[in-house]
């Protein structure tokens, strides 16, 4: 059962209201994600503005999708889960690129690379070492495209906490946190 209350857009009122306004506009529906986070409006203000933000960057749209389901994977956020494997579809990811990127995995030696990197800093909590940093360096990232990926992490982390704090009802296709049974991706 959700432990924080979604706002009802319908009945969301200042900064909830455009905020929600803003999102079904762009989105063409409104996540349970997006009306929970609008209980606290500069909660859901900062993630919007955030994810904007990220999206100017140079990891491009599929890349970030592949960082946010490893991220989930490593959270066990079934929302974010599920979330960002229909999202990822609708970016053009494959079955195969969603399963490889929940393992920290990808087809691309330069995305593997990225994926492995990522998956160190959310079980390491950030502390990355030396050696790992020199392995995604080698792979091509430069020290920008690192900083996007730290940044990319806690964005996804931020999300999985606050899904796992809330228990925010899942509003996509239910994906499992067991790989093993979420053949249906």
């Amino acid at each position: 059962m959700q432990r924080i209350t979604a706002v009802n857009p319908a009945e969301a009122t200042g900064k909830a209201k455009q905020l929600l306004e803003g999102v079904q506009a762009k989105l063409g529906m409104t996540p349970n994600l997006m009306k929970t986070l609008a209980a606290g409006p500069a909660a859901l203000e900062a993630y919007l503005n955030f994810g904007a933000a990220l999206s100017t960057g140079k990891l491009d749209a599929k890349f970030r999708e592949l960082i946010a389901l490893a991220v989930a994977q490593a959270n066990s956020c079934e929302y974010c889960l599920s979330a960002h494997s229909a999202i990822g579809k609708m970016v053009g990811l494959g079955p195969a690129e969603i399963t490889a990127s929940r393992e920290a995995h990808s087809f691309d030696a330069k995305r593997d690379a990225g994926l492995r990197f990522v998956q160190a800093l959310v079980v390491q909590r950030g502390m990355v070492s030396d050696q790992e940093v020199a392995n995604v360096k080698a792979a091509g990232f430069s020290d920008g495209d690192i900083a996007e990926l730290v940044a990319n992490v806690a964005v996804n982390i931020f999300t999985n906490y606050f899904n796992h704090v809330a228990r925010t009802d899942v509003d996509f296709p239910p994906v499992a946190v067991d790989i093993e049974t979420s053949a249906g991706i």
